[in-house]
Formats: structure tokens, sequence, C-alpha cells
């Protein structure tokens, strides 16, 4: 999951196994390429998705990937389990074992996830002062009022953590259908926020974080690439 960049000697030194002094005298003599262009600052900042090339070898190749998903009920938010299926089994490719997920849903939840190799990407994401509110649709066993709405606003507290959730929104769309938005994901925050309220959530879906919304023509258990712009503006929003 890590996303960490280091300096270029640093790097050179790890991969090769020489020493700084013979590493001056690559650069010196403009034998090290970063991202196809001839780089001779050993202090240069190498990050994990940049092509470093010494020598016409190459030492590093790796491309960012960003996926959505449309989780199925069933299915674990994991990368690995013992006994259930999980969103990376349901991923093609041979190389799915690098990516992690960018937040979960619950097994009986379905809707957006989102999956990358770029771990300071989908930290930015999950960081409180980054302020990504995710969007789910929920159905309800009892009928909703004003006063959920009420107490969603003013945020619960949850004894067994000693804390309050932030603010939520909440919007009534059926007597027992609403959408939720959340700028946290605590553990089953929804359902116990609702029984809190006495309620109990039937089906809880995910319909988007932040500016990026799930592709409708996802089936479950389907997912695509993002594409560059959905990368880039995901987190722009900051209310729901």
């Amino acid at each position: 999951m890590t996303s960490r960049y280091h300096r270029l000697d640093r790097f050179l030194s790890n991969a090769l196994q020489q020493s700084r002094s013979s590493l001056r005298r690559l650069l010196a003599a403009g034998q090290v390429r970063v991202n196809d262009a001839v780089v001779r600052d050993r202090q240069c900042r190498i990050g994990p998705f940049d092509r470093v090339e010494v020598a016409g070898r190459v030492l590093q190749q790796r491309e960012a990937r960003y996926l959505m998903m449309n989780k199925p009920a069933g299915v674990v938010s994991a990368t690995r389990d013992d006994r259930h299926t999980t969103v990376v089994d349901l991923l093609p490719g041979p190389d799915r074992g690098e990516l992690h997920l960018a937040g979960r849903l619950d097994f009986n939840s379905t809707g957006l996830v989102i999956l990358t190799n770029d771990g300071s990407w989908s930290r930015r994401l999950s960081e409180p002062e980054t302020g990504v509110w995710k969007h789910y649709r929920v159905t309800l066993e009892m009928p909703l009022d004003e006063r959920d709405v009420e107490a969603f606003a003013a945020g619960m507290r949850f004894e067994f953590e000693g804390l309050v959730t932030r603010p939520a929104r909440l919007l009534i769309r059926a007597p027992q259908e609403a959408d939720v938005w959340l700028q946290e994901g605590r553990y089953h925050q929804i359902r116990r926020m609702f029984a809190q309220r006495g309620n109990k959530v039937k089906t809880l879906h995910r319909v988007a974080v932040g500016n990026l919304v799930l592709d409708k023509t996802l089936a479950p258990g389907e997912c695509r690439a993002l594409t560059e712009h959905e990368v880039q503006t995901i987190a722009d929003q900051t209310s729901g």
C-alpha cells in the first residue's frame, strides 16, 4: 500500500547495490534517466510510479492503477480471506494482488468500492481534513421522520469508542428509504446510527465517494478503471 518517495541516490544504492561514489559517476555521465529525462541531481525525489533507468536498464516501471467496483452482497472488502470471496478475488489479471481498498463496505452492503495501488492517493481520501463525503442509499424496517434527520445532523455518541460522530445528512426519500451522507466511515456506522434510532437497516448501497459516482453500467462484481479526470477530481467535493 505504500507510495513513499525516496532520494534518487538512496533508491539507486538499494537497487544496484553500489556505493554512492560510483553512483555519482553514473549521474555525472548522464547514465540515469527518470521518466525518460536525464537526471544528474542525486537529491531528486523518486516516487513509486516514476520510471527509472540506468545505462539502458529499467529499474522501476510501475503504473498507478485506480479502479471502481460495484461490490455485490456477500463479498468481503479485503485483499484476502480464508472463508469468503473478497473484492480482490473478483478482479481480472495476475497483478491484482498489488491493489488495496480505499475505504471498505461491510459484508452485506453493496455499491461503490475503490481499489488502487497508490497509497498516498487513498490516504488522502480517508484523511478527515480532506472532508470527502460518502453517499449511501438505505432501506429500513421502520418508517423515518424528521427527528431522525435532526439526530443525524447533531451527531451520535458511540459509547463503546467514547466518541460522537460527525454531523451527517439524512434525506428521506420514502417512508422506509433514505439517502445518507457521511464524512467518516466507522465500523458499521450507518447501521449503528439507525439502531440508536430504534430502526434496522435492510439494505445499504454506496452511491458515491466525493465526486465519483458508481457507474450504473457496472453489474454487481464488475469493475472499470477510473478516468484521469475522476482520479484528479474525486476529492474536490467538500460538502454533500
